[in-house]
């Protein structure tokens, strides 16, 4: 990306950041009495708490060390709770306004106002802390999703093919040795012919992994036939060369606008992620031109991280396609926002003769929180004539 365009778009998230902040300190000091002492407490709290992803952000690049790692958890849990805290002082304004002009309020309502203003903040920060904590197990409790697809053709010597994928796994500060641990542990288990990582294997900053050594969970990975990945976004955003580097350095197959024949029965096709032009201004190469590569009478499994232009891959004959990238939303209400952009947010479809599935996810991006949907490893068994 442009160092331009960056400053841009970097201090448009830093005023809307601000604005969101902002407006939720208004409405919680609101309630607060003039003359309470916790204010000056509330006040440099939430400020505190507030600025601790920026600052993470900044140190986690720069120098990641314990202290770093601490504010990094802070502020992506903060994240979290600014959703769901703008999501109730919405919902309070709105009845506020409806009152105003209808009178749905009871009258004991006003009797003690400050009271009751006092209660509503209390009782909205017990509830986001409780949906918050719910998000945060669950985030931690992936499912084993199993599909069971055919694809009609003759596959010399072999009936079926055992597939493991996973996408979105952002290994880094949050996602780091536990998480790393039962991705590998819970994999093997399942004893696949070989793994598919769908994008966005690394967070944006690779210092973390490094100093936490997380390849080296990668490289205890069990496959017949080898551990395979794509870029995902989020590879770009931190530097796609040094992570690409990185993740072959530890046994994991990066393939890179590349299709190759995987032991001489099917094809494997990696695309370049969909922001590779935005970060460095090089094109992907067109799905056209990669399957030029292909002979169409062995299956063909594509990996593409973003689910766009899905019609490509039926139209060019592709038999499965695996990506990941919309986390479903990762937090509700957002799910229906990706929805909405994606003609698959989450799950499986098949449209003409092409196979789609589009991974929920196995880690989170900013807070380690899942509402809605859950993390996931997806075996897929794929049948052949």
């Amino acid at each position: 990306m442009k160092t331009g365009a960056f400053i841009i778009f970097i201090s448009i998230v830093l005023v809307v950041y601000g604005l969101v902040n902002s407006y939720i300190f208004i409405r919680g000091l609101q309630a607060i009495p003039g003359g309470s002492l916790w204010r000056p407490w509330y006040i440099a709290g939430f400020w505190g708490v507030a600025f601790t992803f920026v600052l993470a952000r900044i140190m986690e690049r720069a120098y990641p060390c314990g202290f770093t790692g601490v504010i990094t958890w802070i502020g992506s849990f903060w994240l979290a709770f600014l959703l769901y805290f703008i999501l109730i002082a919405i919902f309070v304004d709105l009845a506020r306004l409806v009152n105003h002009f209808f009178s749905i309020f009871p009258s004991s309502f006003y009797i003690d106002y400050p009271r009751t203003k006092l209660i509503t903040l209390l009782t909205s920060i017990a509830l986001v802390t409780v949906v918050v904590a719910a998000g945060f197990i669950n985030a931690r409790i992936p499912r084993i999703k199993n599909l069971e697809l055919a694809v009609h053709k003759t596959v010399s010597g072999r009936k079926s093919l055992n597939i493991v994928m996973a996408s979105d796994i952002h290994l880094g500060t949050i996602i780091a040795m536990r998480k790393a641990n039962r991705l590998v542990s819970t994999i093997n288990s399942l004893n696949p012919d070989i793994v598919l990582f769908a994008g966005d294997v690394v967070d944006e900053d690779l210092a973390p992994v490094i100093k936490n050594n997380l390849g080296a969970n990668l490289g205890q990975i069990k496959a017949k036939l080898g551990v395979y990945a794509i870029t995902g976004n989020h590879e770009y955003i931190g530097g796609a060369e040094p992570a690409v580097k990185y993740l072959r350095e530890h046994g994991v197959n990066v393939l890179r606008d590349t299709a190759i024949l995987v032991d001489d029965r099917f094809y494997l096709v990696g695309r370049e992620d969909r922001d590779r032009p935005r970060f460095t201004g090089k094109k992907r190469k067109e799905l056209q031109e990669l399957m030029q590569q292909v002979d169409f009478s062995y299956p063909v499994i594509l990996m593409d991280h973003q689910p766009f232009n899905l019609e490509r891959a039926v139209e060019l004959g592709v038999d499965l396609q695996l990506s990941g990238h919309t986390h479903h939303g990762q937090m509700w209400p957002f799910n229906y926002i990706t929805s909405a952009i994606y003609d698959i947010s989450s799950g499986y479809k098949m449209v003409g003769n092409t196979h789609f599935y589009v991974s929920n996810g196995y880690g989170t991006w900013g807070p380690p929180v899942r509402l809605g949907n859950r993390p996931e490893i997806v075996q897929i068994i794929l049948k052949f004539d």
